[in-house]
């Protein structure tokens, strides 16, 4: 019992260690390394034999890769350390800095100062230059390590470069083909040579019976998850999706997927247990024996993806649109390009593990490259049917349909090119141009796949699964996926972990501008803390809002007021406090914003005097929200006043932005301002002879009446005018509620009409009369008998109101022309 749960604890810790272990590399810049070396002083005397025997390798030329890896790993850990040693004493520099500039400038050449100053000067510069000096070293150091890094780059680059553009064997010439297959006949025949001298051992045999009964438990268990682990976790798809509904099928199904992968691994981990409990493998077979988990995992997680991307019919929704028919054929092609990357993988390894020779390493890796140029093309063509069918049922591509098909013509070129190279002879371009292709097809397969686990999860969480896909939050996480996936995309392309790692170490030295270094922390530390003030500033403004300024007699334009001034005053300090607390020396780049200004003023004078306006507004307060203004023609109710804008709602509830810069510079009328009352004036005219006294008791009887209208002062009606058609009567009345204004006219027209009425006085309309000088040339004269009707129609007629013929309009009588030229209308 206990043989057999030793493998099983050693199984465990593989999956554990696969999970949790670094990348390769990764230890080279460790932060608790960076650490231990920010506490220690750099040893220099050892960095300069250091120094000296890796430019004496790079001199040479002749290191090997490896060694020249080696060596650039332990120079990064040197750089690490005089990175961190350029802060040491930073504090008591800063403060020395402090203490000579608050002696004042240096006096200039010719001049004195006091003697004791100039004393004070001397020994602070003194201890200033003392503490520096450390730090230049660091600095010194720090470009000379970086430097020969660059080298050693630039010399791994020149080789990788020349490796993939050498001129090879060609795998077209027979001789080759001779070469290839005896060196892989040699190989396979060593194999099963080193598995039969183990067997002829009796010490072999003896090991083998005794480990049997494991073997065959471990050969059981394999075989039992490599044939039915992919129809367990097919089953309990099909029993959760019978469970769930229908919204949460899709999700569980994915997850639950991931068995598929899970299983079968596990299950190639057992089967290398078992052969290894045999004790029969020998040294290449238990090179070729480490290879089954990595090669395993390869074809399977092929067979996973292909299933997740082209699946079968019903099984989940499609991901392209595609016929049955292609679909299925997708779903081969997949699952055969995954097992040639594993076998182009077995070839490399066992290549390198032999050591064969060129002409066979390119005659054996020919016939991979070709038939992965042939599924590649296959693939690409059904990526364009999908294409053409997403396009044909809309107007215009989207954007991921253009992504697909610039991805499938890029495969359709890798295609061809792969296996046309390789057998000119460039058999390192040649892989390096086809299987990295393929895995970057694998590598948008995933992202694609787990992209649809997010839309599904979201589509959960908000009860809307139709429009998950597009909305915001999955996208922003498809995006980040993206970020994520470039580190791979360049390992898949060739880049190296050092590579990765350099970049990493660049970014987060950060930048410097005008002096002032600035890493991704302080700019982490920055957005933390101006963030947190920023929610501090809103909390503020929430509690001043709805719980302390309604309990105050301050009006609604003074609260608002007083919350948009504390908001603007907290984002300012917030972002104050931010900058001191990340560390960012703005002196420094005081020279650099004075000579932005110039052009960011003369760009956005604009928006300044805007901002300045809005300002003001916000302290003299001239209009408040609510009020009634009337602005450049515009008149409307003020619904928002901001730093920039202000929005009026006009009477035809439309919303209109006017720039604060109008209200402080033009004219501005504000009806509700002080107070809400406001003056009427009604205009009305009555039929001469009517008695005027009459009229003018009459309309004061109205205002008087109403109960919106003030009676001190007391309203006023005055006799204005002889009109043209009427006596002409001005109703002027204050009003309580100038907002009500309309409403109050059209009450007090309604009265006018009917105490008018009631009384027998007229309200005239104007009549007019038309005089015409000569009314004969407008009668339509008989045509001559000898001319044409063309002829007579060009003779002038009394169209009026008559038809295009001359007639009378129906139901429209002719007007009646006087002899003496007066018409009756």
């Amino acid at each position: 019992m206990m043989r057999l749960l030793g493998p099983l604890r050693l199984v465990l810790l593989v999956l554990c260690v696969a999970v949790v272990s670094p990348m390769p590399g990764q230890a080279q810049e460790n932060p608790a390394q960076n650490a231990t070396a920010a506490a220690e002083a750099p040893d220099y005397a050892a960095w300069e034999e250091t120094a000296r025997r890796a430019e004496e390798a790079v001199a040479a030329g002749r290191a090997s890769n490896a060694a020249l890896e080696q060596l650039r790993a332990d120079i990064v850990n040197w750089r690490s350390r005089f990175l961190a040693a350029q802060n040491v004493n930073s504090t008591k520099i800063a403060t020395l800095k402090s203490q000579i500039d608050a002696l004042g400038p240096a006096p200039a050449e010719g001049q004195s100062e006091p003697l004791e100053i100039a004393s004070r000067r001397a020994e602070l510069n003194r201890q200033l230059d003392e503490l520096r000096a450390p730090v230049l070293k660091a600095e010194e150091a720090y470009r000379h390590a970086d430097g020969i890094i660059q080298q050693i780059d630039s010399i791994i680059r020149e080789r990788q470069t020349s490796e993939l553009l050498r001129l090879g064997p060609s795998p077209l010439n027979p001789v080759h083909w001779v070469i290839g297959i005896k060196a892989l006949g040699e190989t396979l025949t060593e194999i099963v040579d080193e598995s039969a001298m183990a067997w002829s051992s009796p010490l072999e045999r003896a090991g083998l019976k005794n480990n049997l009964p494991v073997v065959i438990l471990y050969t059981a268990i394999a075989l039992l998850l490599l044939f039915r682990g992919r129809a367990w976790m097919e089953w309990a798809q099909r029993r959760m999706s019978d469970d769930r509904s229908a919204r949460s099928t899709a999700l569980a199904g994915a997850v639950l997927s991931v068995g598929q992968i899970v299983l079968p691994l596990a299950g190639l981990l057992f089967l290398k247990l078992a052969i290894d409990a045999t004790e029969l493998v020998g040294l290449r077979g238990a090179r070729l024996l480490g290879l089954i988990p990595q090669l395993g995992f390869i074809v399977i997680a092929a067979i996973w993806l292909s299933d997740r991307i082209f699946p079968a019919q019903g099984r989940h929704a499609p991901i392209f649109r595609l016929e049955p028919e292609a679909n299925t054929r997708a779903r081969w092609i997949a699952m055969g390009l995954g097992m040639i990357v594993a076998l182009a993988q077995l070839l490399r390894r066992l290549v390198e593990y032999e050591e064969m020779p060129p002409e066979a390493w390119a005659t054996l890796s020919f016939p991979l490259i070709v038939l992965a140029g042939v599924l590649m093309f296959g693939l690409a063509r059904i990526l364009m049917q999908h294409v053409q069918a997403e396009t044909s049922s809309v107007d215009e591509s989207h954007y991921r349909d253009r992504l697909v098909r610039l991805t499938a013509r890029g495969t359709m070129i890798v295609a061809v090119v792969g296996p046309v190279i390789a057998a000119a002879g460039y058999t390192a371009l040649a892989h390096f141009v086809t299987y990295p292709t393929i895995r970057t097809l694998a590598l948008l397969a995933v992202m694609i796949v787990v992209q649809r686990i997010v839309s599904d999860i979201y589509g959960i969480i908000t009860g809307d699964r139709e429009a998950a896909g597009d909305a915001l939050i999955p996208v922003l996480i498809g995006f980040v996926l993206s970020l994520v996936a470039l580190p791979v995309l360049a390992l898949i392309w060739g880049a190296r972990v050092t590579d990765l790692t350099e970049l990493w170490t660049r970014f987060t030295e950060g930048f410097s501008i005008g002096g002032t270094r600035i890493s991704p922390v302080d700019f982490l530390t920055f957005v933390i803390v101006f963030a947190v003030g920023y929610m501090l500033t809103r909390l503020v403004q929430g509690a001043l809002r709805s719980s302390i300024l309604p309990k105050t007699k301050i009006d609604a334009g003074g609260r608002n007021a007083i919350v948009s001034g504390l908001g603007y005053l907290g984002i300012f300090l917030a972002a104050v406090i931010a900058i001191s607390t990340a560390g960012i020396d703005l002196s420094s780049l005081a020279i650099v914003a004075g000579a932005l200004s110039v052009g960011i003023g003369f760009g956005l004078q604009n928006i300044v005097s805007n901002f300045v306006s809005g300002i003001i507004l916000l302290i003299e307060r001239p209009i408040s929200e609510g009020d009634w203004v009337e602005v450049g023609g515009m008149m409307g109710t003020v619904r928002s006043i901001s730093v920039r804008s202000t929005v009026i709602e006009t009477f035809d509830r439309t919303e209109v932005i006017v720039p604060n810069a109008d209200f402080v510079s033009g004219m501005v009328t504000n009806w509700t301002r002080s107070n809400l009352t406001g003056r009427l004036i009604v205009k009305v005219g009555v039929a001469y002879g009517t008695d005027t006294q009459r009229v003018q008791a009459i309309l004061e009887e109205i205002a008087m009446a109403h109960p919106l209208i003030i009676v001190s002062p007391p309203p006023l009606v005055i006799f204005s005018n002889f009109g043209a058609d009427a006596l002409e009567f001005e109703m002027r009345v204050i009003l309580r509620d100038v907002n009500f204004i309309l409403n109050v006219h059209s009450e007090i027209n309604h009265e006018i009409a009917r105490r008018f009425a009631e009384e027998g006085i007229e309200i005239p309309f104007a009549q007019r009369d038309i005089w015409l000088r000569n009314p004969e040339t407008l009668r339509a004269a008989p045509a001559p008998r000898d001319e044409s009707p063309e002829a007579a129609s060009t003779e002038p007629r009394l169209l009026g109101r008559s038809g295009a013929s001359g007639t009378p309009a129906a139901g429209r009588p002719d007007p009646e022309i006087h002899q003496d030229g007066e018409e009756d209308v």
